[in-house]
């Protein structure tokens, strides 16, 4: 699918188009039916409220959460980071606690991390990957101990595309009292989620990487860390009582979305959920794979190009960053632009990544089920033709 007649889009890493019937959606509630939620008396405050309410239900059966009041809406995959960061994190830890993390994070899932260090005294650990792009598991292993209180990872990462199983990590997290933050913002397009067979503590992500509209998202939480989680806005509709000197607060969700809520977002993420189930995983999964080693075979074939990661297209979970020899990433993307190809180029907000690959910025092709394979061979087109420009 493209953004136009003429755009082969391959970032959808970064963010992915927005069907038709998620934006009909939208468009109804502004033109139809935009009123607030939980508060009016009158029945199409109430209707609202309850396709509102219904969307919980609806995410918490997509990632089957037993509880929908497990399900808190935010602006994002960042936002809900944040809040687990500063609202649980920091309230837990003591000067000698570890917070573990790896270098394959995206910036939300590391700057909060280092702000919470720096705040409780406690030390950021950060996990290596190997020669491949995996998360090193071995020194993983070596790193979680009785120090350990909160281990935070990307569950696909968005620069190599690889695919972390948070099971394991989860047990062994487990054992010695500390919870896994999974950061499922490049999985959520592409691949079924299931927080009860994970068994993982908090999940997040965004809304805009999955069809839907910007501007929302989703944190997971068990009920019981939901409970002893603080919230870290404040304002209406999140109270309970209030008096002129001190407040009380409404159970998890509703305690951590203060003030009027991104009703149209929460009701577009729904409709994203719709389509995504329409269309169904095994199907996406598919199709990922074969635009995938596709565009691995390709590049493979042209000597002058470097792809990150692992050589295998399996590992490359719809994205795959590569350079070409003696350009620069920029310069590439630019190029790709002219011929009517939209990629991502840069550090991808990975900074500690680009450090381990020792390359400042990397050409990042990311697709989706929508693409076909004639987008894959018009990247590949034009790399061609910006090696005989540059050449």
């Amino acid at each position: 699918m493209t953004i136009d007649n003429h755009l082969a889009y391959l970032d959808n890493a970064s963010t992915t188009p927005v069907p038709q019937y998620v934006v009909d959606v939208i468009d109804h509630y502004y033109h139809c039916e935009k009123v607030n939620v939980h508060r009016g008396m009158y029945k199409l405050a109430n209707v609202v409220t309850q396709q509102y309410e219904g969307v919980r239900q609806k995410v918490a059966k997509f990632i089957n959460a037993d509880d929908k009041n497990q399900i808190v809406f935010t602006s994002g995959t960042t936002d809900s980071l944040n809040m687990v960061a500063f609202g649980y994190a920091l309230s837990h830890l003591q000067p000698d606690d570890e917070m573990i993390v790896s270098v394959l994070e995206h910036h939300s899932n590391l700057v909060p991390w280092q702000q919470v260090a720096a705040k409780s005294g406690g030390r950021l650990r950060i996990v290596k990957v190997d020669g491949k792009g995996h998360l090193d598991q071995k020194q993983l292993t070596k790193m979680i101990n009785r120090h350990t209180k909160v281990v935070s990872l990307a569950m696909v990462s968005n620069v190599l595309g690889t695919y972390t199983d948070m099971r394991p990590i989860a047990q062994k997290a487990h054992e010695i009292g500390a919870v896994l933050v999974v950061d499922a913002a490049q999985a959520v397009a592409h691949m079924p989620i299931d927080v009860q067979k994970m068994n993982v503590d908090f999940v997040a992500f965004s809304g805009h990487k999955m069809f839907g509209p910007t501007g929302v998202g989703v944190l997971y939480g068990k009920s019981e860390l939901l409970e002893e989680m603080n919230p870290v806005r404040f304002g209406g509709e999140m109270i309970d009582q209030v008096t002129s000197r001190s407040a009380t607060f409404q159970p998890a969700p509703l305690k951590f979305e203060a003030g009027t809520p991104n009703i149209a977002g929460v009701l577009g993420l729904g409709a994203a959920i719709d389509y995504i189930n329409g269309i169904g995983y095994p199907s996406i999964m598919g199709t990922d794979h074969l635009l995938v080693e596709r565009l691995m075979s390709e590049l493979n074939g042209l000597k002058f190009v470097t792809i990150y990661g692992s050589p295998s297209a399996d590992d490359h979970k719809a994205v795959v960053s590569f350079n070409v020899e003696g350009i620069h990433a920029h310069d590439i993307a630019t190029i790709l632009d002219s011929v009517g190809v939209a990629v991502r180029a840069g550090h991808h907000c990975a900074h500690p990544l680009m450090d381990f690959l020792r390359t400042e910025s990397v050409v990042r092709a990311s697709v989706s089920f929508q693409n076909t394979i004639k987008e894959i061979d018009q990247l590949v087109v034009g790399i061609q033709k910006a090696r005989e420009i540059f050449k």
